[in-house]
Formats: C-alpha cells, sequence, structure tokens
C-alpha cells in the first residue's frame, strides 16, 4: 500500500480545504510534515486512520467519547456544522501483480440536531496500466457502492486494523511496545495478520465450513439449531473476553501510574527524613532505656566505689603494711622460741663429747643471736596477729571489685556513646509540619495502589473465568459439529470431502507451524539487527528470542543472561520498539507506508542521528514524518535531505485558531522537495 494524497476539509483545526502530496519517489521515500506542538500534527494521523476505519479508528483525541460526539467536536470552529467536515484519502494497492487505485471520501455534517456520516469508495481498476503512460496521474475512479457499504470488512483485507497500529503510530507512545505483554500482543498480531499466518487458520476454518456445508436433513435441523446457539454463545464469550482484556489492560496501567507515584512519594518522604519521623517514639523509648540502663551501671559504680576500692589507690602503703605484718609475726615468733632455744641448747651441750662442744656451743649462739635480732624492730606498729589473714583477704575484695569496675567502666563507654548516637538521630528528626502532609500523601496513595492492585486482581480472576468459558463452549461447540458432521457422512462423495478436507486440514496445520516458526526466526534475526543498527552501546544486547506460543521477547547479555526490560534507559526502550516494528517491516517485504508522529522524543543527540540516518531512509517504501522543528532540526534535515520526496509545514493562525499546509520545511521553506 502506498498512501498518494490526503484532503482535509473543515477537520479539526484545518481550515477550508487542505492537500498534502504524499506520493514518495525513487530512493526517496520519506514525506516530511514539520509542525510546532498544537498545529496538527497527531490530527493528520488521526485523519488518515478515521479515513480508513471510521468508528472503530483508534484516534489519539477521541479517548472514550462517543463516536458523534467526537465527530461533532472535529468540525472546525469557524466552519458552518450543516456543511460540515470530509477527509479524502487517496492510496494505491497491488493485487494479482495489478495495482489499484483507491479514493476514499468519509464525510459528515449536523442536520438539525442528528450527525449524518456518509462514506463514498472510488476504484480505478486501469490505474497502473495508465502511470505508466501518464506522469502523476490522478484519476477519479469510480463509485463502488457495495465496497463502500462493505468497507469495514474491505478495508480489513488491505490494512487490518491491529496492523495499522504498526504503521501509524506515536513516538512518544511507542515505549509502551517495550512492555513484555504489549509487544507479545503486538508481535502475534503483526504475525498472524502481516506475514501471513492467519490465511493458513482462514484456509483450514473454510475446509472445516466444507465439511458441515451439507443440505440439512429435517432430523438434523435440530443439530443445526444447537450448533447456532452454542455458536452465538462462543461469540458472546469471546467478547466478553475481549472487553474483560482490554479492562485488566487498563488496570494494570492504572496500578503502575499508582505505584510510580507511591514510590515518588516513599522517595521524598525518605529524602524529607520521614523514616527518622516515623521512628521517632521508638528512638525516644531507646533513649530513655539506654539513659536508665546507664544510671544503673553509675549507681553500681558509685556502690563500689563506697567499698574497699578507693585502696587501690594506696595500694603500694598496702604492701608496705604486709611486709610490717610479716616483720612483726616473724619477731614475736622469734622471741617465744628464744627461751625455749636456750634450755634445748643446754641440753644439747651435755650430750655432745667435749672435743666438739665448743664448736656446737658457737653455732647454738650465732642461731640464738641471729633470733635475738629479729626481734629488736625499728617500729613496731603492735598490728594484730590475723592481720596477714586480714590483707589476704582485702586483696581479694580488690581485685575482684576492680574487674567488676573495668566492666562497669566499658558499659558505661557503650552506653554514653549510644546514647550519643540517639540523641544525634533525634537531632535529625524533621519537625511534624515539614513531614505531615508527605505521610498523608503517602498513606493515601498506598491505599490507592493496593486499591489498584485489587482491582487488577479482579480483573485477572473474571479474564481467567471467561477464558475457562470460552474454552469449554468451544469444547462443546467442536463436539456439537463432529456429530453433525458425523450425521452428515451418508453418501460416498460427503465421505470423500470430509477424508481430504481433513488430510488438507492436518496438512495446513503442519505448514501453518512451520510457517509460524520461519517467520519467528526471521524476526528474531531482523529485530536484533535492527536494534544493533539503532543502539548506541554495541555489546549491551547480544541476543534476542521471541517464544513460539506466548509471543514474548526476551534480550540476553553476552554471558546469555536475561536483561529486564527495566533496566533500560527511556531511550533505549524507544529504540527496543522501533526496533520491533522494523523489525516486523523488514520481514514483511516493506509492504505498508510507515507514518510517525513525534519521532524523536526522549533520544539523546547519537540515537536521533542513528534514526535520521539509518531507520527513517529504510523503515518502508514510504515514510511520513511529523515532526517539531526541535526533533528534526536543520542538521538533522541536512543528514535526511537525500532521502525526503516532499516537504511541507503547517503553519497555526494563533488568532484564528487554524492550521495552514505550507510546502516546504523550516529550513528549506517554498521548495516542496527537499533534494
Amino acid at each position: 500500500m502506498l498512501l498518494r494524497k490526503i484532503t482535509l476539509e473543515e477537520f479539526g483545526a484545518y481550515r477550508g480545504k487542505q492537500s498534502l502530496d504524499l506520493t514518495p519517489k525513487k530512493n526517496k521515500p520519506i514525506i516530511l510534515i514539520g509542525g510546532l506542538n498544537g498545529c496538527g500534527k497527531t490530527t493528520l494521523l488521526d485523519a488518515i486512520q478515521l479515513a480508513l476505519y471510521g468508528n472503530r479508528a483508534r484516534c489519539s483525541g477521541r479517548g472514550n467519547k462517543a463516536y458523534d460526539a467526537y465527530l461533532r467536536e472535529s468540525i472546525n470552529r469557524k466552519a458552518d456544522p450543516t456543511r460540515g467536515s470530509a477527509i479524502t484519502l487517496e492510496f494505491t494497492v497491488m493485487t494479482g501483480g495489478h495495482e489499484h487505485y483507491y479514493r476514499v471520501v468519509r464525510s459528515w455534517h449536523i442536520s438539525g440536531k442528528t450527525l449524518k456520516e456518509f462514506l463514498n469508495v472510488y476504484v480505478d481498476d486501469t490505474y497502473g496500466a495508465r502511470a505508466k503512460t501518464q506522469h502523476n496521474v490522478t484519476p477519479e475512479g469510480k463509485f463502488n457502492r457495495l465496497l463502500s457499504e462493505g468497507w469495514a470488512d474491505h478495508v480489513e483485507s488491505l490494512l487490518p486494523l491491529e496492523i495499522a497500529s504498526l504503521a501509524f503510530f506515536d513516538g512518544e507512545k511507542i515505549e509502551s511496545l517495550a512492555d513484555p505483554e504489549r509487544a507479545a500482543s503486538v508481535i502475534e498480531s503483526a504475525v498472524h495478520s502481516l506475514l501471513g499466518v492467519s490465511t493458513v487458520q482462514q484456509l483450514r476454518n473454510d475446509l472445516l465450513a466444507l465439511q458441515r456445508r451439507q443440505k440439512l436433513s429435517d432430523e438434523e435441523q435440530h443439530l443445526l439449531d444447537n450448533i447456532r446457539a452454542q455458536k452465538a454463545e462462543q461469540d458472546a464469550v469471546s467478547s466478553q473476553y475481549d472487553i474483560a482484556h482490554q479492562e485488566l489492560a487498563h488496570s494494570l496501567t492504572e496500578l503502575g501510574k499508582a505505584q510510580r507515584k507511591l514510590d515518588s512519594l516513599e522517595k521524598a518522604f525518605a529524602d524529607e527524613g520521614g523514616d527518622l519521623f516515623t521512628r521517632r517514639i521508638e528512638l525516644e523509648n531507646d533513649k530513655k532505656q539506654t539513659a536508665a540502663r546507664l544510671a544503673q551501671v553509675r549507681g553500681e559504680l558509685i556502690q563500689l566505689a563506697a567499698g574497699p576500692l578507693p585502696l587501690l589507690m594506696a595500694q603500694p602503703l598496702l604492701q608496705d603494711v604486709r611486709r610490717q605484718a610479716e616483720r612483726e609475726q616473724e619477731a614475736q615468733q622469734s622471741a617465744q622460741v628464744l627461751e625455749v632455744l636456750e634450755a634445748r641448747d643446754q641440753w644439747l651441750l651435755d650430750l655432745v663429747p667435749d672435743t666438739v662442744r665448743a664448736d656446737v656451743l658457737k653455732q647454738l649462739d650465732a642461731d640464738r643471736a641471729e633470733r635475738a635480732d629479729k626481734t629488736q624492730l625499728l617500729v613496731d606498729l603492735h598490728l594484730p596477729h590475723d592481720a596477714l589473714a586480714q590483707l589476704t583477704v582485702l586483696n581479694e575484695l580488690l581485685q575482684r571489685d576492680q574487674e567488676r569496675s573495668q566492666q562497669l567502666l566499658h558499659s558505661a563507654a557503650e552506653l554514653t556513646e549510644q546514647l550519643d548516637q540517639l540523641d544525634r538521630q533525634l537531632a535529625g528528626v524533621p519537625a511534624q509540619d515539614k513531614v505531615e502532609a508527605l505521610q498523608f500523601a503517602r498513606d493515601e496513595q498506598i491505599v490507592e495502589v493496593a486499591r489498584s492492585q485489587a482491582a487488577c486482581d479482579r480483573a485477572k480472576a473474571k479474564l481467567e473465568d471467561l477464558k475457562r468459558r470460552r474454552e469449554h463452549v468451544t469444547t462443546l461447540l467442536e463436539r456439537a459439529h463432529k456429530e453433525f458432521v458425523r450425521t452428515k457422512v451418508k453418501a460416498e462423495e460427503v465421505e470423500r470431502i470430509i477424508k481430504y478436507s481433513e488430510k488438507a486440514r492436518d496438512t495446513l496445520e503442519r505448514f501453518g507451524s512451520a510457517l509460524l516458526k520461519r517467520h519467528i526466526s526471521r524476526l528474531e534475526v531482523a529485530v536484533l539487527q535492527s536494534f544493533k543498527v539503532l543502539m548506541r552501546k554495541q555489546g549491551l544486547v547480544h541476543d534476542l528470542r521471541i517464544d513460539t506460543d506466548k509471543f514474548t521477547l526476551t534480550l540476553a547479555d553476552a554471558d546469555g543472561e536475561p536483561i529486564d526490560p527495566a533496566r533500560l534507559s527511556a531511550g533505549e526502550r524507544q529504540l527496543l520498539a522501533v526496533s520491533l516494528l522494523w523489525g516486523l517491516m523488514r520481514v514483511a517485504g516493506n509492504r505498508l507506508p510507515s507514518v510517525i508522529d513525534t519521532p524523536l522524543g526522549r533520544l539523546d543527540s547519537r540515537h536521533r542521528e542513528h534514526l535520521v540516518d539509518r531507520y527513517f531512509p529504510n523503515a518502508s517504501n514510504q515514510v511520513l514524518l511529523l515532526s517539531t522543528d526541535e526533533e528534526i532540526d536543520e542538521y538533522l534535515l541536512g543528514r535526511l535531505k537525500k532521502s525526503v520526496a516532499q516537504t511541507y509545514t503547517l503553519v497555526h493562525d494563533d488568532t484564528e485558531f487554524t492550521t495552514a499546509v505550507v510546502e516546504g520545511y523550516w529550513w528549506n521553506a517554498g521548495a516542496q522537495h527537499a533534494g
């Protein structure tokens, strides 16, 4: 598909009739459309989708509004609402080797209190042949009533709505594709719709329908009615399941927002000293207990000081007293022994022979003289006879009290340090008026997170219940179909149809599985190559895998360890999402246009250059860039110039609140072509 031209009449900020030629040129796929914020770039993107999909279009400005209300508000405020607005989108599509030119005109106006909408589709089946002989052919085409009435189904064969999100996207919202669940949904839709896997499944369904499509007898009518009822129930459950899936996605988004706000409040609360404020009472109790223990320790020290412990300061004097006591005890013992020794010596002298008596007498006299000297003390304190025993007991008491006092002093030092630490912490406790508002907001947000989590849990439970119901209904429907088929197998022709249809369906199932694996393998390589081309950090991601069952995307580093997408920066996540879209387009053969609104948000200068040099010129055969002057500035325009076919600038009149389309970009104004 190639977009050729779009014309807006009184749509949004676009006053009057504004047209843009969107036809790319050889080796120049880019159509560059510049506009400041609020000038209508996103409105232009919405117009393309609205022209194609109408009520189903995912327009950014619609939100939860009703479709009629959105169309009413889309009429230019200066325009006559009875004349209304219109969008004309012209594009070409290759089908069966031939190029067909489509012109889709969607218009609406207000009649009384009613809004009326019209859709007219024109097709030129001979455009491809005439375009070879005539330059810049713009055929009117023939009005096709059947195609106009069945356009919602026909456009799905040209560009399915799920695939349109890959072709038309807002660069500021593309980061959401880095989320594993969102990426899995996109990959699954793209592989099935964009790469043709759904065609195989449709063939299997058609063969199944062929098996069931037989002329009914009266007996079989009841069975068919049962099948129709079960099919209706299956459709209802599937619809409820889709709605529940959307509700779960919304709940998860709300939960993420609530959690991020709570994290922000928690950080602000911590930065203001909220943790200390919360522990204030605990700290004060710890201080009281520590002070009480310190007072108890000091009391024990005072009690020890009231005992014999101070005598440690007179330790030398106590040693002198002990020596004096020993001398006095020895003097007393010598005095008591002298009289006994004198009688003993006389007895001994009578016993010894006369030849040795003189020597023995001399030795005995010396011994008595020595003992007599000991009885002579220079100082006699007249200490009690048990003074030594008392001094020994005193030494033991002093040793015990000294050890206890050291323990108490150590405990007192530790408690004093703890008390100082608690005083410092209490000094750091912020005032109540500084954290009270943050604490209140944090507590409220905790309740909000819990509410959001409960909503997510309910949505998950509802989704699981509907999933079981859907599986149950599908099982019953399959059983009824098999019963119906069995009742229809009455003739050889019917048996042959069923037999070969089953074989064909089995073959298609195997082919579909092989085709899916092949596409997934090619997609892994294409996305990884695209990511490496765009990334500044070449060694960050070494491998990329896509699960063939759940379609989840997994990144791995050089060691084979998985990389959490949350570890990537906002710019890197945006590049990952761009790489996913680029890889899908490359595998699909670049046959769809890419319309990118706000293409360079959140990217640093190096990553912007990578996108301008490597992605935009190769993203597709046609690339529409809706950019501000700060995204694709004069420098980047110079790098992009050789790939640009057309340039436009959306000029907004701030007095009239209207937008006009001017050929040329800011730095090449007046020039329709950039190269």
